[in-house]
């Protein structure tokens, strides 16, 4: 370098140093950081207003019949609230379900539900079991016929006999292939036994459950053999109350079934004073010698084949027996002994001198 020449100044960097650097790259640093920050606040808040909204509802309310099936996961449950309209997301839905703690207790069903329910609302009805209704007990004894049922229906229920009978015959009545449509009664399909029904129960919903019991019971019994014995459905059950009203042990019931079908066989009246007791003329419980004779389709000693209709409610080891019958020669029976049990015959000699035996 001359003499009394200044040396050139170095570059502002230079000057600058490490140290002037590092201050850059930290103010780059912080503002990254500043952009980062800022993303995720504003993703955060963004989330934050959807999970609110998917938690929220609001719109129109329209009825939905909602069905949950048994075994269903709460993921399945959500998946179906969410396309029929009930919550507004699927994702939040079910992250709220987790959380809850509720999918556990999700009730199988058709529920009430509407659109636009918050996710909570939708959960609660699902999971919430009804309150309990108060129930009275309802005993239906097998044998009994349509006017001794309203009887007992009044009696237990509350619900006038008068009013019970007048449901019974509104027509609107019918349990294919055992009750067709044109039936004229529905005597004999109330089926017997023991129900809780609601306290508020009327006529209707009282026969509606038992004809659907009458249904559950005859599902699993062997119809195919009505065709085979030549008769109907309809008829089992007539032939079936019959005998509910003459057996009263278990044992005798496919023998008595056995005497019926070989009396239609052969065209011969079934001469079953139950028959004529279901219809008869002075409701005393007692047949007179005039009584006998009455002209009615329910006489089974005057008239050949099956009375009109059933003349009482049988149980199920009467159909079961209607359906089964023994294998028998039989064609006469007579009752014989306090147990109730009868003593059966081939002929009218036979059966004349059972008569005798058990009269002494």
């Amino acid at each position: 370098m001359l003499p009394g020449r200044m040396q050139d100044a170095p570059p502002k960097d230079d000057l600058a140093g490490p140290r002037h650097r590092a201050k850059r790259r930290a103010n780059w640093g912080f503002r990254i950081f500043l952009v980062v920050f800022l993303i995720l606040a504003g993703l955060a808040f963004a989330g934050t207003r959807y999970y609110d909204w998917c938690s929220e509802a609001s719109g129109p309310r329209d009825p939905v019949a909602f069905e949950v099936r048994r075994g269903a996961s709460g993921s399945e449950i959500v998946d179906g609230l969410h396309e029929q309209g009930v919550v507004r997301c699927g994702l939040v839905s079910k992250w709220r379900l987790r959380r809850s703690g509720l999918e556990i207790r999700f009730r199988s069903g058709t529920f009430e539900l509407t659109t636009n329910m918050t996710p909570d609302e939708a959960f609660e009805v699902l999971t919430t079991p009804p309150e309990p209704v108060p129930t009275l007990r309802l005993t239906i004894p097998e044998g009994y016929r349509l006017t001794q049922i309203a009887e007992r229906v009044e009696e237990e229920v509350g619900i006038p006999a008068k009013s019970f009978l007048r449901a019974t015959e509104s027509g609107s009545w019918s349990l294919p292939p055992y009750l067709p449509e044109d039936a004229d009664s529905i005597e004999g399909f109330l089926f017997p036994e023991t129900y809780f029904v609601r306290e508020d129960s009327d006529a209707d919903g009282i026969i509606r459950r038992l004809l659907d019991q009458f249904r559950t019971e005859a599902a699993s019994l062997p119809w195919d053999n009505a065709d085979a014995l030549g008769v109907t459905p309809y008829e089992v059950v007539i032939i079936a109350s019959m005998i509910e009203r003459e057996a009263a042990l278990d044992r005798e019931r496919p023998i008595i079934a056995g005497v019926i079908y070989n009396r239609l066989k052969i065209g011969m009246t079934l001469g079953i004073d139950a028959t004529l007791l279901y219809d008869d003329p002075t409701p005393d419980g007692q047949l007179s010698f005039s009584d006998l004779e009455f002209d009615s389709p329910y006489n089974t000693r005057i008239n050949a084949g099956l009375p009109p209709t059933p003349i009482a409610s049988p149980g199920r080891a009467s159909l079961e027996a209607a359906l089964n019958p023994a294998d028998t020669p039989f064609l006469f029976y007579v009752l014989c002994g306090a147990d109730g049990h009868h003593a059966f015959g081939e002929t009218a000699n036979e059966h004349e001198a059972n008569r005798v035996t058990c009269d002494e």
